[in-house]
């Protein structure tokens, strides 16, 4: 499903990523492992369109990705979930959750919806709550659900249990296997594998802005 190969990204002049390789096949969950600093969001970053790439390429369903506007990704099925959530204050849960939905014109979401409800029941009980009334792990469920209207294809999610609740952290991991049995395919960005080791089939460890171990 996608390729990466040689990826080489500076910000402000700052060699972030060196030559970075990586490949994910349909359905399948690989674990990007490394600790913070090490260059997991800024890879999750480029591979969206939101930081440009000094060399390298990304082939997605046989599709060079590098001339691509980071906007036009997501109508490509690809789906970011970033660690800091960036959910909008003022709309409630549903309505983030609905915000990929009317920035790409997604028609017919309405089945789409309710299949994340049921894989997230967590989010239709609170869809109408305003987002800031919301707890940390509430917050990264709405941000899961909303990269999920999008990433029909793939899914990013950046540190998903990282800062919340340890049952909130436990319940994450359930929802990743949940998504694991529906064929939905995920790079998950942590800085250690506890809570998804039990869903990834492979894992790269990043270090200094390189692959150490695949």
């Amino acid at each position: 499903m996608l390729k990466v190969d040689g990826l080489d990204v500076d910000i402000n002049g700052t060699p972030i990523l060196r030559d970075i390789g990586l490949e994910i096949e349909s359905g399948e969950i690989v674990g990007l492992i490394g600790r913070n600093g090490a260059g997991k969001t800024t890879f999750l970053r480029s591979l969206m369109g939101l930081l440009p790439i000094r060399g390298g390429k990304f082939v997605f369903e046989a599709e060079g990705l590098e001339s691509t506007p980071g906007y036009r990704r997501a109508h490509m099925g690809i789906g970011y979930m970033p660690e800091d959530r960036r959910l909008v204050p003022e709309m409630t849960a549903e309505e983030n959750i609905l915000v990929p939905v009317w920035s790409t014109n997604i028609q017919g979401y309405e089945g789409r919806l309710s299949w994340i409800y049921e894989i997230i029941p967590e989010c239709k009980g609170f869809r109408e709550m305003a987002a800031t009334s919301l707890s940390g792990g509430q917050q990264k469920l709405v941000a899961l659900a909303r990269a999920l209207m999008v990433g029909q294809k793939l899914l990013l999610l950046d540190e998903p249990t990282e800062g919340i609740a340890p049952v909130l952290a436990l319940r994450m991991g359930e929802i990743l296997a949940s998504l694991k049995r529906e064929g939905v395919s995920i790079i998950i960005a942590e800085s250690n594998d506890a809570h998804v080791s039990d869903v990834i089939d492979r894992k790269y460890t990043i270090e200094r802005g390189s692959i150490v171990t695949a």
